[in-house]
This record gives structure tokens, C-alpha cells and sequence, in this order.
């Protein structure tokens, strides 16, 4: 099929940009990658009036240092950031993520603020800025304000953004000293949409004892999906592989809410969260141990 009938603009500054969308509201949509917003408009699951495509708009595709953390403007491509050695050395989650994301095609047209506006519940990104406390920068004709990942996104490709607003910036910051990461998917083919994935922090305290935790899991629900008791379970305690059992048993158990489709029932999700967060938890604490 083909997309409906629409206007398309070329604005050439974030300004022209926020004019359109305050003009035209729900009627418009920006167009950064159109790695997903493309195939819907051409299966007419979305029809907008307005497409406000931002790709001439320069200075949106920086990866720069900022206090303790960095930031990324909204046109970084995944590819970029996938090859970036301030990635790689300040957030190696992010670094670790980008190759599992998609094909190389899609990464090399895809934009991390496409990703995160689209909200895709089976998006790496989304569970992955989620576990690392990532904010959202959003413009608008009054103002701009930061928008926490824990509340920018709201349900199943929603967020918090209005009509007339635009993400402009991603902003992560480091993770504590003795901190560990890790992302664990399982795919039916490489490069599909993971059945069931988790992004897992740990930070450790002097005495090797979990300081802070968080488990966020993407495929279980409308959204990201915070385990949030699996994580107390966690916290100030000697980590050990019964605890990791027991913490991944209670994830798995009592609070993903994943789905049945023709690719996997839920309680076989459920059985592959279960492994998955034990792995992504051992390996977590292994790098934590290692320091950096």
C-alpha cells in the first residue's frame, strides 16, 4: 500500500520546526528516520496531514560531554552512536545495546530520538535509557523542559509529548563507580523484535554488598517494565546466586505482564525473562566487581 494524501515540509531550524507542529497539532507528525513511522503510514495505520521532515536541520546529531554524563541530540543516528568512543567509554550499555538493535540498514537511517518518540514497548532503547535514568529534553513555542525516561513514556507508542511539542536532546548520565551493566535479548531470528529482553544495572557498595539495582524489560507490556521488587530483593545484600534466582523468580513471576501471539505464549516469556535476568544480573555484578 501507499500512504494517504499529506503536506510535507522541510524546515531548516528547530524554530520552523515548533511553528509547524503549534499550527498544525495532531494533524502532524515529524519525520526523522521514518524507520517506523514510513511502513504505518503505509499500511495506513497512521495517516497524518502534515509530515515535518527534521533532516535538514543541522546541529541534532552531536554526542557531547556534559557535567557527569552526556548528551545526544535527537538525529544522532544508531549507527553513529553505536561507533561514538565517548559511548563506548561513558555509557557502555548504550555502546553494547546499539549493535542489537535491527539490521545495519535500519541503524544506519534510524535516529535514537525516533526510537524513543515512537515508544515501541519491544525497543532496546526504550528499556535501555530507562534503566540508565536517561532525561528527554522537549522544545516547544513557550519553553523547554526535561522530562525523566521513567515518566516520558506512559503506555503502549505513547508518551508524554504533546502535539505541539518536539524531543530535541537525550541526556544520560554516568553510572556510579563499581557499577555493572548488561542487556539480554532472545530473538526468533537475528535482527526481529526480541520475544523478551532485560536491561539490568548494579551498583555495588565498598563491602561488595548491592547498593542500588534495576531491572527494565522490554516485550513484557505496554511499555518499559520496571521490576521494581525483584530490585528491593536486591538492595543491600550480599549478592549471591540464590539471591539472583530468587530476584529473577520474582520478576519473572509477579511482575512482567508480557503477552500471547503467534511468536511465543506468555508463560514461555516468562520462563525466558527468568533466565535471562539471572544471566543479565550475573553478569552485571561481574563487571561491578571488575571496578569501572
Amino acid at each position: 500500500m501507499k500512504p494517504a494524501p499529506f503536506e510535507y515540509y522541510a524546515p531548516t531550524s528547530v524554530s520552523e520546526v515548533l511553528e509547524l507542529l503549534n499550527e498544525h497539532g495532531y494533524d502532524a507528525k515529524i519525520l526523522a528516520g521514518g524507520q517506523s513511522l514510513i511502513p504505518m503510514m503505509n499500511f495506513r495505520l497512521v495517516q497524518p496531514a502534515v509530515l515535518v521532515d527534521i533532516n535538514k536541520i543541522p546541529n541534532l546529531s552531536y554526542i557531547k560531554t556534559h557535567e557527569n554524563g552526556i548528551r545526544l541530540g535527537a538525529m544522532v543516528r544508531h549507527t553513529q552512536a553505536e561507533r561514538d568512543s565517548l559511548i563506548k567509554e561513558r555509557v557502555p550499555l548504550l555502546h553494547e545495546t546499539m549493535p542489537q538493535i535491527a539490521t545495519i540498514q535500519i541503524r544506519n537511517r534510524g535516529t535514537i530520538g525516533g526510537s524513543l518518540a515512537h515508544a515501541d514497548a519491544s525497543a532496546e532503547l526504550v528499556a535501555v535509557t530507562t534503566a540508565l535514568e536517561a532525561r528527554f529534553k522537549i522544545q516547544n513555542l513557550e519553553g523547554e523542559r526535561w522530562v525523566p525516561a521513567s515518566e516520558f513514556f506512559v503506555g503502549l507508542l505513547m508518551t508524554s509529548l504533546e502535539p505541539e511539542d518536539m524531543l530535541v536532546e537525550i541526556e544520560i548520565p554516568d553510572l556510579p563507580a563499581r557499577s555493572g551493566w548488561s542487556l539480554k535479548e532472545v530473538a526468533r531470528r537475528p535482527h526481529d523484535f526480541a520475544l523478551i529482553g532485560v536491561a539490568a544495572v548494579l551498583t555495588l557498595d565498598k563491602k561488595d554488598r548491592c547498593q542500588s539495582a534495576k531491572l527494565v524489560y522490554l516485550s513484557a507490556g505496554d511499555g518499559p517494565l520496571v521490576a521494581e521488587e525483584a530490585a528491593v530483593l536486591l538492595q543491600g545484600q550480599k549478592i549471591s546466586e540464590d539471591l539472583i534466582i530468587a530476584a529473577a523468580e520474582k520478576a519473572a513471576t509477579e511482575e512482567i505482564d508480557p503477552g500471547n501471539d503467534i511468536h511465543a505464549t506468555a508463560d514461555f516469556r516468562r520462563h525466558l525473562a527468568n533466565v535471562l535476568t539471572r544471566r543479565a544480573l550475573a553478569e552485571a555484578y561481574q563487571r561491578a566487581k571488575g571496578g569501572k
